[in-house]
């Protein structure tokens, strides 16, 4: 199904036939008195006395041919709670029969500027479906009319739907099954964003091993496909200040390699290059927007697969940095795919700070389950933004521990470090102590491991399951917030 959103300043009664109107949140009805008849108007309180008002939506059915909705709204509802209530609108028409709705936004009782476009957003976020591969697919479409002289379609266009776009292009190539999206096919995709005024540069098989970035390389020698690190740059402003860098973990399929995953955890690991899609998302909604800051996205694409050629566990690998890594578990790969993107976007581009995202490690959905992302990082300020920022958005983060006493657990006897914590136990910060080995020069830096946070089987408030998208609203809010 997909949602046609239109704006009008005024319609006339007999057109709009499934209303929908705003009360508070003890459904007071005096305000909405003038939108309909004195007739529909004493039928909706007589009805509201026998219902439970607990709920935030209410329908009433007055005849075959007309329906209005009321929807409640709390005092100082804070912007995601608008939204939820904008999904939650979404579940309601999406069972409907009936395809077009009018929303009166005269009678919205909130204090919030930009409620309508709030409520749009989560209806939009909320309606994302994937069904590109289905024979039978139904062409639904409902038609969202709103009017009134609080509707503000310009400021709605100009922040929301490139948001939006930039989130349904993460979704869209997380939920690319691994037999279409491999890193060739990936790339192609990434370097047709150029159109939106970005400059995509692309490092293919040859480049990377003239740069020295064996430990990329290694995680992705078993495919047939090739290895890529694509950079992606936004100069909003005329000055040279130093960009904000972006890095996402890339790996299209990750099958373990020699480290075989079993078959039922392997099955849903196309979505393992999320981070590297929140990153391509990011960077798509701030060209799309014209984002006042300079940005760089920089993600890792390779294939974790097995084949004669593929990288043994017990292998050792020079990284770009000059480090070296002795490979005990070639599932462990994520990593090596980032700790050279590290490296490389601190040398060339000197960012003011870095975040990197990757559904990293299976330990942090033991840690944080599906509510929150594991944050690591090197720098109070930036966690502190990223939390807050997550916050507004819903897009949740919860501050592990980083700690020199945990190196140990990867030094390596015959390298300078192994890609995993041979002990065992806490995996998410091993994996991020070993990343933050690929930082040279102080940068500051924040690791977002999103495995519990990519794909939900069951859906949430703001996506109907699948792919979510997880990040860019997130990294879009603090860039807003602070750095805009």
């Amino acid at each position: 199904m997909s949602i046609k959103i239109s704006f009008k300043k005024s319609i006339s009664r007999k057109t709009s036939s499934n209303l929908v109107l705003f009360v508070d949140e003890k459904f007071n009805t005096k305000s909405i008195k003038k939108y309909i008849s004195s007739s529909e108007f004493s039928y909706i309180s007589d009805l509201l006395k026998t219902i439970d008002l607990k709920k935030k939506l209410v329908t009433f059915e007055l005849s075959s041919k007309k329906k209005v909705v009321l929807i409640s709204i709390k005092k100082n509802l804070k912007n995601h709670d608008i939204e939820n209530l904008g999904a939650d609108f979404y579940d309601l028409i999406n069972n409907a029969k009936r395809t077009e709705y009018f929303i009166n936004s005269d009678s919205i009782v909130s204090i919030n500027k930009n409620f309508i476009g709030h409520f749009l957003h989560g209806l939009k976020l909320k309606s994302y479906n994937f069904k590109k591969y289905k024979t039978k697919n139904e062409k639904k479409l409902i038609n969202i009319n709103v009017f009134g002289k609080d509707s503000t379609p310009a400021k709605y266009q100009l922040k929301f739907r490139a948001l939006e776009e930039g989130t349904f292009y993460a979704r869209d190539l997380v939920s690319e099954p691994g037999n279409v999206l491999h890193p060739d096919e990936y790339a192609k995709r990434i370097k047709e964003l150029k159109k939106y005024g970005l400059k995509i540069n692309i490092y293919d098989q040859k480049k990377l091993k003239r740069l020295g970035m064996n430990a990329l390389l290694g995680v992705g020698q078993g495919s047939i496909r090739g290895s890529y690190l694509v950079t992606m740059e936004w100069k909003g402003l005329r000055n040279n200040s130093k960009p904000l860098a972006f890095i996402g973990k890339g790996v299209c399929f990750d099958t373990g390699g020699y480290s075989l995953k079993p078959a039922k955890f392997m099955e849903d690991m196309t979505y393992d290059m999320a981070g590297s899609a929140a990153v391509v998302g990011l960077m798509k909604n701030l060209a799309l927007r014209k984002a006042k800051i300079n940005a760089v996205g920089v993600v890792g694409l390779v294939e974790n697969m097995v084949s004669g050629n593929a990288q043994r566990p017990g292998d050792i690998v020079k990284s770009f940095s000059g480090k070296t890594i002795e490979i005990l578990n070639t599932d462990a790969e994520g990593r090596l795919v980032l700790a050279d993107a590290i490296t490389f976007t601190e040398k060339k581009f000197k960012p003011k700070f870095m975040i990197d995202l990757a559904t990293l490690t299976g330990a942090i959905i033991v840690s944080l389950g599906s509510e929150y992302a594991g944050l690591f990082s090197n720098n109070d300020k930036l966690s502190n933004e990223l939390i807050k920022a997550g916050e507004k958005v819903e897009e949740k983060l919860w501050r592990m521990p980083l700690h020199k006493n945990f190196d140990k657990l990867i030094n390596s006897k015959n390298a300078d470090m192994q890609n995993i914590n041979y002990v065992g136990g806490a995996g998410s910060t091993t994996a991020a102590q070993f990343l933050q080995r690929f930082i040279l020069n102080k940068t500051p830096w924040a690791h977002l491991d999103i495995a519990g946070m990519a794909f939900s089987k069951y859906g949430g408030a703001l996506n109907s399951g699948g792919a979510t998208g997880y990040g860019v609203r997130l990294l879009n809010q603090l860039i807003e917030d602070y750095y805009e």
